[in-house]
């Protein structure tokens, strides 16, 4: 599918890779229409980040993944579905199952059933490395176990079959990309990595908890672009494509590298009994094996890690408004 003059609908729009999607879309010469959850400031979350030009550029939608009517109404007359829309915080969905399990699971039966009886072209789905759980083996390839070490993990292996199940009993031509640790500018204050940095810009030391585990960081805007592969590939219908790096690292040692590139001689202290996850809940090492993405999609990242976290790093640093000192999971 040639994305020019296309019309798709993003779900999850306002938030951190869906805003850096939206500017992928437009690149591309998409018409975009960008389904955000409703609030009462009337406020389009990091959308609003973009360009004056650009954000007018777009037809926006506020409703509520919940609302099968709302999303039906979003889907009209869109080529392909962008499905980022999601309740993410781990912590957050050991507090509040229901509304994650709710938002996660029956949002995206309500786009798929919407692509599916409106005829829509391809559904472009998002899961998690989360969905794996703490590694059984290394590199993670796409056969690896799923499990469901928290309710969010749980949430996106049921829509993730959901969205399976679709596609062999209708025929909804559908692809499900799988990202790892994902970073960059306008990244919220819950992630890893924006916490280490407010707190190397501005405390008198890096405190964090858990800092054994490991992960797999890919920039955003290149995250961003296999969403793009992905719809213009008609070999990946049907399939699910990790989407990460190959690089593992420790938080421990994320920490130390972030400390570096800032250039504060701050100290780390680190308290593993400070972690926020349950211990059997806690993936302790997620590393990607992509290579059915670069042979299937024809991805791969682009941006050299340490040249991401200074891009992450500068922007973080101009709007510290946003963000505070804080423990990270």
């Amino acid at each position: 599918m040639n994305l020019a003059s296309r019309r798709v609908l993003v779900t999850g729009a306002g938030g951190f890779v869906g805003s850096h999607l939206v500017e992928r879309l437009l690149d591309a010469g998409a018409e975009v229409r960008c389904f955000i959850r409703y609030n009462s400031e009337n406020r389009y979350g990091m959308l609003q980040d973009l360009p004056a030009e650009r954000l007018a550029a777009l037809e926006i939608i506020a409703g509520d993944l919940r609302d099968a009517e709302a999303v039906r109404q979003a889907a009209e007359g869109v080529d392909a579905i962008f499905h980022l829309g999601a309740l993410i915080a781990i912590p957050y969905s050991y507090l509040h199952p229901r509304e994650v399990i709710e938002t996660n699971v029956l949002g995206t039966l309500n786009v798929l059933v919407a692509a599916r009886d409106l005829g829509v072209g391809r559904v472009v789905h998002t899961s998690t490395s989360e969905v794996y759980g703490t590694a059984q083996y290394v590199p993670i390839d796409e056969k690896h176990p799923l499990q469901g070490q928290s309710p969010y993990s749980a949430s996106k292996i049921a829509a993730d079959k959901i969205v399976e199940s679709f596609h062999a009993s209708f025929d909804l031509p559908v692809v499900t990309i799988r990202p790892f640790n994902i970073f960059g500018p306008r990244q919220s204050a819950r992630a890893v990595i924006p916490t280490i940095i407010t707190q190397a810009l501005t405390a008198d030391a890096v405190r964090l908890g858990a800092v054994s585990p490991t992960r797999d960081f890919t920039f955003v805007r290149d995250t961003a672009g296999a969403y793009l592969c992905a719809v213009e590939n008609d070999a990946a219908i049907g399939g699910v494509f990790n989407i990460g790096s190959g690089f593992e690292i420790s938080i421990g040692d994320l920490a130390r590298t972030i400390i570096r590139l800032v250039g504060r001689d701050v100290p780390l202290i680190t308290d593993e009994e400070e972690r926020l996850r349950p211990d059997r809940s806690e993936v302790r090492r997620l590393w990607a094996d992509s290579t059915l993405a670069r042979e299937v999609l024809g991805w791969t990242p682009g941006t050299p890690f340490e040249d991401g976290l200074r891009a992450t790093i500068a922007w973080i640093a101009s709007h510290l408004d946003r963000y505070k000192p804080g423990y990270t999971i």
